[in-house]
């Protein structure tokens, strides 16, 4: 008797387990795309509504972090002529290479692609890395060949080709003079180190811009150390 309940415990457990696998199955298929959801919720201190912005139906990411990750950003960025050590400070200043970061204004995965920008340069899946890592290169070589100003490509990433245009500089934005400044630190940093890991005479040749190549980004500080960031 006691073993023929033990048979039918042991049955009764096989078959739990085969549900509840066939149970995740069923979910990891028909788990939707990762997409951005605008959330309201109530402030309990304030009383006032709060409006956040949040990834659902996050898969497996499509690149493992790390050298993975870094070495598609190196090749994307060669592809398109633009400088791997440039969109890697950007991605660091943008989501910190977090491929599913979304900002309170909308801005998705790794290169904080607003959703028209990320229609622009044919992305149908913002937080695939591949895809937003493509679109942001593109975008940033858009900007370089427009102004031939690396200062002013990085400005027009974060406010938008038409108010540098408006301007004819750095937009009085506040945050958008932040911005630039952080990512012409990170690159001046990864210059610096990129400079310790190779001859001078041959990383001084390969960056001599010619006449009609866009301008670089060169951070210093003067002699009360301050911060200065300009361009040659």
């Amino acid at each position: 008797m006691h073993f023929c309940s033990e048979l039918i415990l042991r049955s009764a457990v096989v078959t739990a387990l085969g549900m509840f696998a066939a149970s995740a199955a069923t979910v990891a298929q028909d788990s939707p795309a990762p997409h951005a959801v605008s959330v309201v919720r109530v402030d309990s201190k304030t009383g006032r509504l709060i409006r956040t912005v949040v990834v659902k139906g996050k898969p497996a990411a499509s690149l493992a972090p790390g050298e993975a990750l870094h070495s598609l950003v190196e090749e994307t960025a060669k592809n398109h002529d633009v400088s791997p050590l440039l969109v890697d400070s950007v991605i660091q200043v943008e989501s910190n290479y977090n491929p599913y970061a979304v900002s309170p204004k909308g801005a998705q995965g790794l290169m904080q692609l607003m959703p028209a920008t990320a229609r622009r340069f044919g992305v149908t899946e913002p937080f695939d890395a591949k895809q937003n890592i493509e679109a942001g290169v593109k975008y940033l070589k858009f900007l370089q060949d427009t102004f031939k100003d690396d200062r002013l490509a990085i400005a027009a990433y974060n406010a938008g080709e038409g108010a540098v245009g408006k301007y004819g500089d750095v937009p009085p934005y506040r945050e958008t003079q932040e911005y630039v400044q952080k990512v012409g630190v990170k690159l001046t940093k990864a210059k610096q180190t990129a400079e310790k890991n190779n001859p001078p005479a041959k990383l001084a040749e390969a960056e001599k811009p010619a006449e009609d190549e866009t301008r670089h980004v060169v951070a210093f500080r003067d002699t009360e150390g301050r911060l200065h960031l300009t361009t040659q």
